[in-house]
């Protein structure tokens, strides 16, 4: 048997005599139609050019971009209905016609507004899609009784107007940034110099020549300058120490046993990890933020570092190529935002980010990763600095058993190990042997193993097999079946119906009405990264339809069909029955819709 194959029971095998119509799980249609398009067909015998690049991985660069011209906002002092005081902005670039917004609104969503119904008004007033719900015969945007305008937000980070005013005219105090950036400086120079102090000792000690100790003055030099300045960083997340603390003290993170949830771009939104820690996630990370938008005050990356309020332990990932940048963003957010943690992505193999020298590019610039490891573990006692890397850049010179160690000795709090190269990418399988190779070289650090877990079963057998790794980190299986935190807590396979998975789908959409908006332009996002997040849940295959459980992430299933119309829906590979699921939860798509995953692998 292959056992690259998921196999399923006969009674579900879909087989050429039933057409292919009820397959469940055929291939993008779109994607086989721009294949041809592209490439042409190929005669017999002849070798087709540019096979390499024709392989599905990384992204779908040129895919279409919809614009929905009903994005157009309604003025804010329209929100509430009729009655309100008139815009006072003489030159509004926002629609003041409600009678004409109204018309091209079109007809609600549904009876009920999740956001109404949760917290007693909804801020998207008239503009809502399920406004009915919320408005009197007059038009008019209603609140509850029971609604609290004092009541804190439920999510908090995000940049303010006046941080992004101070950021963009270039007016925030990064001055303790610059001197924790020449500290770690004197501390790598100082490090070069014993380094070349011991080839020098070496070297005297076959030549009978004594040398001059003058390293090691420098050393100590720097030694004291820093316990001055700042408390050296523990170097791990467990601080069993309370000194310099106070009763009111954070305590650090303890990144040990526990289950964490990778930070997924694109797909690792706010909605689908609050989907997460319900189902048992103990730490939760934001999408990868890279550090130059955040210190332009971009918006849209600010909206990366938002957290909600089950998230009680949360992160936010940096990425970037200039030890400068990194250690102002990471204080910025520190000072500014409510944050458990700062990660240093240098694991990420996307091309733009990689050939500007950030992610996995990291690993081989030694002396930039340093610099931003030192200052930004020095940045406070009370916020855990954390790396996640690769195994290394090429798949046959894996360097983070070398890496590992410098980092814990820089002052990293914890280190997560994905058991790939840059160059395998998604492809073969986690290193697990190597993962436990670089945690045994840890002296107190916690390691957190990542890579092909999407069982109870996967978990036990990576957990055995590296026993020196704290936690694990799940990624991919987390996008597959949410519920791999509750299956590892509970050490049982849940088999959900598709009733309960449509369920899970439908909290999805209100939490993301809730998120990003339950107007217009809130629906159709909601609806873009549901569709996002199909293009992997349909790779779950139910317990039931296997011949052998538990399904391993990289095997790809025979053609089959659900027990239920619903499932085989679900276990489409087809964007446009993807494109159909949401209709059934966001209503009809606006016309001209298109949708292309923005992973081409989809998971495999």
């Amino acid at each position: 048997m292959d056992s690259g194959i998921c196999y399923i029971k006969p009674e579900y095998l879909v087989t050429e005599a039933d057409g292919g119509s009820a397959a469940a799980n055929t291939e993008n249609s779109d994607t086989n139609k721009r294949k041809r398009e592209e490439g042409g067909e190929v005669e017999a015998g002849e070798k087709r050019k540019w096979d390499k690049k024709e392989r599905k991985r990384g992204q779908n660069k040129n895919r279409p971009v919809f614009k929905d011209e009903r994005y157009s906002h309604l003025c804010h002092s329209l929100i509430d209905g009729t009655g309100g005081e008139p815009c006072s902005l003489a030159n509004c670039r926002y629609v003041h016609d409600l009678d004409a917004y109204l018309a091209a609104k079109g007809e609600d969503l549904g009876p009920e507004c999740y956001v109404y119904t949760t917290k007693g008004y909804c801020a998207r007033g008239v503009s809502c899609r399920f406004a009915k719900a919320h408005t009197d015969e007059q038009g008019r945007n209603l609140k509850r009784e029971d609604y609290d305008e004092k009541a804190p937000p439920t999510t908090c980070n995000g940049v303010s107007s006046e941080l992004q005013v101070r950021l963009r005219k270039h007016e925030y105090d990064f001055s303790r940034s610059k001197e924790l950036i020449k500290m770690a400086e004197k501390l790598r120079d100082a490090r070069k110099l014993m380094e070349q102090q011991e080839k020098e000792k070496n070297l005297s000690e076959e030549t009978g020549e004594k040398q001059p100790s003058e390293t090691t003055e420098i050393l100590d030099a720097e030694k004291q300058t820093d316990s001055k300045s700042k408390p050296t960083a523990t170097g791990c997340a467990i601080d069993d120490s309370a000194i310099g603390r106070d009763a009111d003290h954070k305590p650090a993170v303890d990144f040990r046993e526990k289950l964490v949830l990778s930070p997924l771009t694109t797909l690792g939104n706010l909605p689908f990890r609050r989907i997460c820690k319900e189902f048992g996630a103990d730490i939760t990370c934001g999408e990868m933020a890279c550090a130059q938008p955040l210190l332009k005050g971009m918006g849209q990356e600010w909206a990366l570092t938002k957290r909600h309020q089950s998230e009680d332990v949360f992160g936010v990932q940096l990425c970037g190529n200039n030890p400068n940048m990194l250690n102002q963003a990471a204080q910025v957010i520190h000072e500014t935002a409510q944050v458990d943690f700062i990660d240093l992505n240098i694991g990420c193999p996307i091309d733009l980010i990689y050939q500007q020298g950030g992610g996995s590019a990291l690993m081989r610039r030694t002396n930039i990763l340093e610099l931003t490891v030192r200052s930004c573990a020095a940045l406070s006692d009370r916020l855990p600095f954390t790396v996640k890397m690769r195994t290394g850049i090429y798949a046959d010179k894996s360097v983070a058993h070398e890496l590992l160690p410098l980092v814990e000795e820089w002052g990293a709090s914890a280190v997560t190990l994905h058991g790939r190269s840059r160059e395998q990418r998604y492809t073969k399988h986690a290193n697990w042997a190597y993962i436990e190779e670089c945690a045994a070289k840890a002296k107190r650090m916690p390691v957190i193993g990542n890579g092909d877990i999407l069982s109870y079963e996967d978990y036990m057998e990576r957990r055995t097999l590296a026993p020196h790794v704290s936690s694990v980190m799940i990624g991919r299986g987390a996008l597959i079946k949410p519920w791999i935190f509750q299956e590892i807590k509970e050490k049982q396979a849940w088999s959900p119906s598709s009733g309960q998975r449509y369920e899970m789908l439908q909290k999805f959409c209100n939490y993301g009405l809730e998120h990003w908006g339950s107007d217009t332009k809130g629906v159709e996002t909601t609806r873009r990264f549901l569709l996002e997040w199909q293009s992997f849940l349909y790779r779950y295959i139910p317990e039931a339809l296997q011949t052998a459980p538990p399904q391993k992430i990289n095997a790809r299933p025979q053609k089959y069909r659900g027990r239920d119309e619903m499932e085989t829906l679900m276990s489409s590979g087809n964007a446009a029955d993807w494109v159909k699921l949401s209709e059934s939860l966001l209503g009809r798509v606006p016309e001209g819709f298109t949708f292309v995953p923005k992973h081409k692998a989809n998971a495999f």
